[in-house]
């Protein structure tokens, strides 16, 4: 097994923002490991896809275990599955809850935690966390509390961990995105969700992909929180 081309594992990698990272990962010649509960196998050989639910702690225990068994090595993790459910805060159910502090929370705190171990036996590694602009600035007429209770709880958590591992080899950083132009947003919505970013358009998912590289190669960037927002965190 040749182990000395770098690996990357991507969490939320069936389309969108995570689609978008597994192939700039590959154009940079990482091999890959692919996340998501729909999933299906890659023909690429370089690409070892691993359905399942990511706030399952057995699933993020199989993700380590075949990254390590197929590739031998994890130097790159990105916490990207998330959901985002917009609605007035006395309209959220108990369910909405669960299942936001399940994928954003539970999701990020097993897989980090036990690629975090594996980084640290090669005193190397680096951890980007996709969150939101939102967590830090929140817009009137759009509802996102849940978002930002547990992404602005991601972006805390990336400086604490930055500062935890800085000696031992692994950087911790974060994209928070403004609206990206996904299968999320229906095209009749684009011009609406534009106007909340000062450059009036939304961002496109090679915006956040460019991001996560520019991280992944800036080896004196750590506990970053780089907003890539159209600079809707600058002012409005």
């Amino acid at each position: 097994m040749n182990s000395s081309r770098k690996v990357a594992i991507i969490t939320g990698a069936s389309q969108g923002i995570g689609a978008g990272l597994v192939k700039a990962f590959r154009d940079r010649d990482y091999r890959v490991v692919a996340n998501s509960r729909s999933i299906k196998p890659s023909s690429d050989p370089d690409v070892l896809t691993i359905p399942g639910d990511i706030s399952d702690r057995a699933v993020a225990e199989r993700i380590v275990k075949e990254a390590t068994a197929h590739f031998g090595r994890i130097d790159t993790l990105v916490n990207n599955a998330g959901i985002f459910i917009a609605k007035p805060f006395t309209s959220y159910t108990a369910e909405d809850y669960a299942n936001i502090l399940a994928i954003n929370v539970n999701g990020f705190f097993h897989i980090t935690q036990l690629a975090i171990a594996e980084m640290e036996k090669q005193r190397s590694g680096h951890i980007v966390n996709v969150t939101t602009t939102l967590a830090e600035y929140a817009i009137d007429g759009v509802p996102s509390v849940l978002a930002s209770l547990t992404k602005g709880g991601l972006n805390a958590a990336t400086k604490s961990l930055a500062v935890e591992y800085a000696k031992r080899g692994v950087r911790v950083n974060a994209v928070a995105p403004g609206v990206i132009k996904t299968p999320m947003h229906a095209p009749e919505t684009h011009a609406a969700l534009a106007s909340l970013h000062p450059v009036g358009r939304l961002g496109e998912i090679s915006d956040i992909t460019d991001a996560v590289l520019f991280l992944e190669s800036a080896g004196f960037v750590t506990g970053e929180i780089l907003h890539v927002d159209g600079g809707q965190s600058a002012g409005h």
